[in-house]
């Protein structure tokens, strides 16, 4: 079945090249030029998948993400920003976009990204995995993690996280006490390697830390340096 992915870019030739691209590989495109127009899109038709520029005039990317996340919407959302500091990309991640890319960007690697979010805004399956908790909930300390649910709690609260943060939790979680490389992460998670000079992992790692280990609790979620990260109780 062809997926469908409304592509919002305000700048024409990103934008005319991305779609020509995208119609390529097999997509059905919908592309418009700012954030209004980029609501009206969903609105009347849900893609499968949203390419988001974060800075449009008018209503920016950021502003599209919150309200379509306020609104329930949980179509995955691959942003694209020129903004590379961490905080800026953290700030696309707090507005509940799934994943980033930077500009400029490679052709391939947002393919690589689109087909990562596809796969993982799938239908699970109707059965468990043979590796799957007997309830169906994972457990490591206090933290408990639904994967038919997609819930996470802390001791008494519910945490909320995006589809990449919950992907994220969930395979540290089946592999509790397991030091996971990096290349492994990203192949499970996003399905492609983005090389040693990528920040992704590091960003999304420092964001799930903020939520599943605040202050005051003991943290779940360590790193081993040179190698990878590993979710345990010390």
């Amino acid at each position: 079945m062809t997926n469908t992915v409304l592509l919002a870019e305000d700048d024409r030739a990103i934008r005319q090249a991305l779609e020509r691209a995208l119609t390529l590989e097999g997509y059905r495109v919908t592309a418009v030029p700012d954030g209004i127009a980029t609501l009206a899109a969903i609105h009347r038709e849900r893609p499968d998948v949203i390419v988001l520029d974060v800075m449009m005039p008018g209503v920016d990317g950021l502003q599209v993400c919150r309200v379509l996340r306020a609104e329930g919407d949980r179509t995955p959302i691959l942003m694209l920003t020129a903004r590379v500091e961490t905080a800026d990309r953290i700030e696309g991640l707090d507005a509940g976009a799934d994943d980033y890319v930077a500009k400029p960007f490679e052709v391939e690697e947002v393919f690589a990204r689109l087909r990562a979010l596809l796969r993982r805004a799938a239908p699970a399956p109707e059965t468990a995995p043979e590796d799957a908790a007997v309830d169906g909930v994972l457990e490591v300390a206090d933290l408990r993690l639904d994967p038919w649910a997609r819930r996470v709690w802390r001791g008494d609260t519910e945490l909320e996280l995006t589809r990449t943060e919950f992907d994220l939790l969930e395979l540290l979680a089946r592999n509790a006490g397991i030091v996971l490389d990096h290349t492994t992460i990203y192949a499970r998670i996003w399905g492609y390697d983005f090389g040693p000079g990528s920040k992704n992992l590091a960003v999304y790692i420092g964001y799930l830390r903020r939520k599943v280990d605040p202050e005051g609790r003991t943290p779940l979620i360590h790193t081993v340096r040179g190698v990878g990260y590993t979710l345990r109780e010390e």
